[in-house]
């Protein structure tokens, strides 16, 4: 999921962790997107472990009660003004109960259908059930779920991300939301740790196929390294790099075809924490990966003429024969680079 982190600070609990504004492509139209993070009281699956490159938990307040929840989706939506679609995301899923009562959620919905909003929100496939859904419905009939699968590859779930479900989860939910006529948005994740830069590249590729067969849009989403988690704790260690820049125009232009929609807003971009090239590069390739995001049009992805590719390409071809090939062994000669 591409969305900012920010991090904890003593605040009203009705008041949201961030609300921002985005561009959206809705039937082929850019329109202004809301994005609303709700602090609820975490993630259950972080109570249990965790996902390894997940930091969004630090938004979470155990104090924050159901009515606060609806305190901050109602001020968020004061401040973000006229939109056109909402997206709604949590530190963990919108339809876990535990973290908001299915009255909590159904308010968020039905706020959003009196003003004639489409909404997105996240959720973790086991809260994905016939009767959660039909609560959906009943609230908001325009809504689009997202299921961060990550990857289909049920050993880089369990032993990369320690996802906490199975590619046949994933497909049993994904059944249940086509059943219903919702659309699905699936998060790809490029780049977990313990993969080489190859196998990163080539896992991202075929999950991108495999949860097109199911999905109305996938988005990629490349690793930045979030405060408190494992691939942090790898990153400051050397033994973790964030995934280049080319491996991200990699994957979109091998996958560019194959899903309905196919979107990347890479956090972090172009910085340290984030997916990254030599530093001179980075920003027009950003900019090239936002402009086929809204249009969908292959040719806008850039690959300027740069010393660095030669680089990434050796990366990609002795990756897992030389030891340091994970590690950003560029950190410090990349302009106004910093160490961790």
């Amino acid at each position: 999921m591409a969305r900012e982190q920010s991090h904890p600070r003593r605040r009203s609990p009705e008041q949201p962790a961030s609300v921002w504004k985005e561009k959206e492509l809705i039937d082929g139209k850019a329109v202004d997107a809301g994005v609303v993070i709700l602090r609820t009281s975490g993630c259950s699956h972080y109570h249990e472990g965790g996902c390894t490159m997940c930091g969004y938990n630090f938004e979470s307040d155990r104090s924050v009660t159901p009515g606060d929840i609806v305190k901050q989706f109602e001020n968020a939506m004061k401040d973000l003004g006229e939109i056109g679609f909402v997206k709604v995301y949590t530190s963990g899923s919108f339809l876990d109960e535990c973290e908001i009562p299915k009255e909590t959620a159904e308010h968020i919905l039905r706020t959003a259908a009196d003003r004639s909003l489409r909404v997105l929100f996240e959720s973790r496939p086991e809260y994905v059930t016939p009767d959660s859904l039909e609560r959906v419905l009943a609230a908001n009939e325009h809504v689009e779920i997202a299921l961060g699968l990550e990857s289909s590859n049920d050993r880089v779930l369990k032993y990369s991300i320690n996802k906490g479900f199975t590619r046949a989860d994933y497909e049993r939910a994904a059944s249940e939301i086509a059943d219903k006529g919702i659309d699905l948005r699936t998060y790809v994740l490029l780049k977990p740790p313990y993969l080489t830069e190859a196998e990163a590249v080539s896992d991202s590729k075929e999950t991108v196929a495999f949860a097109s067969r199911f999905s109305t849009a996938v988005s990629l989403n490349p690793v930045n390294v979030q405060k408190g988690t494992l691939v942090e704790r790898l990153w400051r260690n050397w033994a973790y790099r964030p995934p280049w820049l080319w491996s991200v125009l990699e994957v979109l232009k091998a996958s560019h075809g194959k899903a309905r929609r196919l979107i990347c807003d890479p956090t972090g971009g172009g910085k340290e924490r984030g997916a990254h090239n030599c530093g001179r590069c980075d920003d027009v390739i950003l900019s090239s990966i936002k402009a086929y995001s809204q249009s969908q049009d292959i040719g806008k992805l850039g690959w300027p003429d740069c010393e660095c590719k030669d680089i990434w390409k050796t990366v990609m071809d002795l990756d897992g024969f030389v030891m340091g090939g994970t590690a950003d062994l560029q950190r410090f000669s990349r302009p106004g680079a910093k160490g961790p």
